[in-house]
């Protein structure tokens, strides 16, 4: 064999060698978790990343070391096995009387859950909030206490307490919560939304895709990849962090003029309570915890109009 064959097929066996490697490296480093440089979405972006040159290319990278809660996964109410607030979807043959009574609880319960009226049509595939028992959802406004909120639907702290595994005994600004109770209001509240500049929220994802459009509460899904890094989409501070079993894994952040948004579903939460954070800002990874039927992101907005909503 000449020379100059051997030296052409040592370079052949080096190069399928380093590309091999090359491979190898971008599934070490989950390449492709985060947007390039060059992309649309750093525009937007004002967050503690740093970039990192691997394999001449520049890729973001979170700067906060990643905390992480164990993932729970419900795929149906009956596997939870504790009392939840849920969605359900409207079946054909559905009315208003035969969902109470499936769910032992009263008509006007479901109507004032949904903001509905005695005269709703349902139809088939509609999302519709099913409450544990007969109450109300509050939403906590400025300076309100559990106390006052009892006293307002003349139930008791211990049930709100039990009900919501509120453990801190304290609620929040813009925090939803289910007071039990049997004397239910006429008409529910009418909640107030500001309509904000368009610039105040940006994507939480690297690309935002609709799955499921305005619903429970101000809320829309966002189509996504297990494990994909979730940003905040506006400026503020993480108001709680932790796991219910409807939400799973989630964030809450409090931005000014009393407005928060909510992050459901997450595999990993990657901010701790209490932290600032800027718009853009990795806060988490897209996950299935909670009820949820696969990966997805639950992007909810109170206090505001939902950006993205249709």
């Amino acid at each position: 064999m000449s020379e100059k064959l051997k030296f052409w097929q040592v370079f052949l066996v080096f190069c399928l060698l380093f590309l091999f490697l090359k491979e190898e490296g971008k599934e070490k480093f989950n390449f492709g978790d985060f947007p390039k440089k060059d992309s649309i979405f750093q525009e937007y972006t004002n967050s503690n990343f740093y970039y990192q040159p691997l394999f001449s290319q520049n890729f973001l990278f979170p700067a906060l070391p990643p905390q992480s809660l164990t993932p729970k996964v419900y795929a149906s109410i009956e596997e939870n096995k504790k009392e939840i607030i849920f969605e359900y979807t409207v079946e054909n043959g559905d009315t208003l009387d035969s969902i109470s009574k499936k769910f032992n609880i009263s008509k006007e319960t479901l109507i004032l859950a949904n903001n509905l009226d005695e005269k709703t049509k349902l139809k088939v595939g509609q999302k519709l909030i099913v409450l544990p028992k007969n109450g109300v959802l509050h939403l906590v406004e400025k300076g309100e206490t559990l106390e006052k909120i009892a006293k307002k639907y003349n139930a008791k702290v211990e049930d709100i307490l039990a009900f919501n595994e509120i453990e801190d005994k304290n609620v929040y600004e813009n925090d939803i919560i289910f007071v039990p109770c049997e004397k239910l209001p006429k008409k529910p509240k009418k909640i107030s939304q500001k309509i904000l500049a368009q610039n105040y929220f940006i994507c939480p994802l690297s690309k935002c895709q609709i799955s499921q459009g305005l619903h429970f509460f101000n809320a829309v899904d966002f189509r996504a990849n297990c494990s994909e890094p979730v940003f905040a989409s506006a400026g503020g501070k993480v108001e709680k962090v932790g796991f219910s079993p409807l939400a799973g894994n989630f964030v809450k952040i409090s931005h000014p003029d009393g407005i928060s948004t909510l992050y459901y579903h997450l595999e990993k939460i990657l901010v701790s309570k209490g932290e600032n954070v800027s718009q853009g800002d990795l806060i988490g990874r897209v996950g299935a915890t909670g009820l949820a039927t696969g990966c997805h992101l639950h992007f909810e907005v109170r206090g505001a109009k939902n950006p993205f909503a249709f």
